[in-house]
């Protein structure tokens, strides 16, 4: 980051086109200039360049390929592990005996929490949030304590690990902290910050979360069953192990009561002639048992690499293109899956925070702030805390990481090497539990915002207010409490 002031005409069009991206990124949709994020990550990076900010070869060179590559690989992985029903077995992880509603929104907030740190929150808010709404709306509770329970577990839970979220795979690459270190680092934070905001959720919502017991909604199907002619038992049967009615769907197929998909699942759907000998020879049941399997041992072999310490980018790809080459046809469906507009988004972003570092202006201000923010002392952490949550919601997170991460590790150095370590895992700590804050502070958030706003059925509109009643004490307490354990158990 550069320490002195550049030019004031450089100073002024770079904070411009600084300005233009992160209004864009915030507020995607301003009535003069809808054009969305993607688009305008674009347009700051292009402000940039005209405005001679940054020369086109240093634009170029600020894009992280290894970053793009790692999120690539981790998006077409997802889409193969969606295919072979890992979160079908998710959801009905949720859903087996059940004990109310209370026991319920515990369960969303662990396995939501565990499942965000290995493969994403955004993923696991994408695929869980019709789960959370079906499992609620049988058991006749609300649906927001479980969106909020959903939204607010998945950012916890991903600041345990590099992949776990964008803003980690900055700081793990940008801090050469290995897998193990950076888990162990702050595993304990985030599961204390699991368990409390479990609680919080629990005491805010401890009276609408009584609904009715299992045994009464058993009975309610049992009397539409019988008001509609069909068998009582094969109605409540699902229910009472556990099941919803989406995962039953996706779970049955066709209803010939084999494994099937629907479209977001036909990244494994079959096409025998294009088959091996081997496939052609096999039953059709053999063969998805056989894609699906080789689809968790690769995954797990991902993560034993990225455990030994071997590069992630290469590992995610080259496990990628092992689920491409295995699976024996055309990869075209299982790439389109894949959100180039994510990408597209993180190359321009790239391009224009590096921009706004050669105005001089964050250096500046971090010189301005530094003395107070030094992490040996409480106070320092504190004030150090305060600015990552305040930047996190104003500029996004991933911004907020890129123009700290060097400076607080710069400045950590000062005091020793562990404070350095220790300095990078604070950062990913306090930016990713910031995106719990409001609605707006984490895609994951918006995600499941979007999600339960558009279900076919038992929609939900999660308003901004209803998340920041919740959001701002939650996301206050979880920081303050995880900050003292950063780096506690370290290897």
């Amino acid at each position: 980051m550069t320490t002195e002031l550049a030019p004031l005409p450089k100073v002024v069009l770079g904070s411009l086109s600084f300005g233009v991206f992160w209004m864009l990124a915030v507020f995607p949709s301003v009535p003069f200039l809808p054009i969305g994020r993607t688009a305008g990550a674009l347009l700051g990076a292009v402000l940039m360049i005209v405005f001679h900010v940054i020369g086109p070869d240093d634009a170029y060179a600020s894009i992280d390929l290894p970053i793009l590559g790692l999120l690539f690989a981790t998006m077409v992985v997802g889409g193969y592990l969606k295919g072979a029903g890992m979160f079908g077995h998710l959801g009905a992880l949720l859903a087996w005996r059940s004990r109310g509603g209370r026991d319920l929104l515990c369960r969303v907030c662990v396995v939501t929490a565990l499942a965000s740190a290995l493969f994403t929150n955004d993923t696991c808010c994408v695929v869980l949030t019709e789960f959370v709404l079906e499992l609620a709306a049988e058991r006749n509770l609300p649906a927001k304590p479980f969106l909020l329970a959903l939204a607010t577990s998945a950012n916890i839970g991903s600041s345990a690990t590099p992949i776990g979220n964008p803003q980690n795979l900055v700081i793990a690459f940008n801090s050469r902290i290995t897998f193990l270190r950076f888990l162990f680092g702050i595993l304990p934070a985030m599961l204390a910050g699991m368990a409390v905001n479990t609680v919080m959720l629990l005491c805010m919502y401890w009276k609408e979360l009584e609904g009715a017991s299992p045994d009464e909604v058993g009975a309610g199907k049992e009397m539409e069953a019988v008001e509609e002619g069909r068998s009582p038992a094969s109605s409540v049967l699902s229910l009472k192990c556990g099941a919803s009615p989406a995962l039953r769907h996706r779970q049955n197929g066709n209803g010939n009561g084999n494994a099937g998909h629907d479209d977001a699942d036909s990244v494994m759907s079959e096409n025998i002639s294009t088959k091996h000998r081997w496939f052609m020879q096999c039953s059709e049941q053999r063969r998805k048992l056989f894609l699906k399997s080789f689809a968790y041992v690769v995954t797990v072999g991902m993560l034993v690499a990225y455990m030994l310490g071997l590069n992630m980018s290469w590992t995610a790809i080259a496990t990628a293109i092992a689920l491409v080459v295995v699976d024996f046809r055309d990869a075209e469906p299982c790439l389109d899956k894949v959100s180039y507009s994510l990408l597209v988004f993180f190359s321009g972003m790239f391009v224009t925070v590096s921009g706004f570092n050669k105005t001089g202006l964050p250096g500046a201000i971090w010189n301005f702030m530094a003395p107070y923010a030094k992490i040996n002392h409480v106070s320092g952490v504190t004030v150090l805390s305060l600015i990552i949550l305040l930047l996190s919601n104003l500029a996004s997170n991933v911004p907020t990481v890129l123009l700290m991460g060097d400076e607080v590790a710069a400045s950590a150095a000062t005091i020793s090497a562990a404070a350095v370590t220790r300095s990078w895992l604070l950062l990913a700590w306090v930016s990713t539990v910031a995106g719990n804050l409001s609605l707006l502070g984490s895609a994951a958030n918006l995600i499941v915002c979007e999600q339960a706003r558009r279900a076919p059925r038992n929609a939900h509109d999660l308003t901004f207010w209803s998340h920041v009643v919740f959001g701002v004490p939650s996301t206050l307490v979880v920081t303050a409490i995880g900050i003292p354990l950063i780096g506690k158990l370290s290897i």
